[in-house]
């Protein structure tokens, strides 16, 4: 059983995360969706709050599992079993960082492969980021993020309408 690890924040996961996530759901027998705790970026939501926000969305996928975790990515790839890392591509700015990524983690061990997948083309320009400072002025994010994170951000945002 090939098994794949999507790392990031996902503070909070948008649309464009699951849509790379599920194409990847069709090229692996298993995704562990990995959730980085990394306090020192001050996230919005806690781990634990975006495992359970993510967990909501896999409903219907059954090769599908969600974790948080601490340390280095290789680390946690070891221990699920990854032979793959999935990483998404929004546009060319992405590609240097995440190339660097790629071959710091493949001198850490090279048999976990860096795999990159694009996401539809609506999502391109859509990071957590992005969401984050839109919802904090009250602007519409509804059709960039699932609907169980449109109701989380509000109530980190009040100012955040339906």
């Amino acid at each position: 059983m090939k098994t794949a690890l999507y790392p990031g924040t996902f503070d909070p996961v948008t649309l464009g995360h699951l849509d790379v996530f599920h194409r990847a759901t069709q090229l692996f027998d298993k995704v562990v969706i990995a959730v980085a705790r990394n306090e020192e970026k001050a996230p919005t939501f806690d781990a634990s709050v975006r495992v359970e926000l993510i967990r909501q969305n896999l409903a219907g996928t059954p090769n599908a599992d969600v974790q948080a975790f601490d340390g280095l990515l290789i680390d946690f790839a070891k221990e699920v079993g990854a032979v793959a890392l999935i990483r998404g591509l929004r546009a060319i700015s992405d590609f240097e960082y995440e190339l660097q990524m790629a071959q710091m983690n493949r001198n850490l061990d090279e048999t976990v492969e860096t795999i990159f997948l694009m996401p539809k083309e609506p999502y391109t320009f859509i990071s957590s980021n992005l969401i984050k400072q839109v919802a904090q002025f009250g602007g519409d994010i509804s059709k960039f993020v699932p609907g169980n994170v449109f109701t989380a951000l509000q109530d980190k945002f009040p100012q955040l309408k339906d």
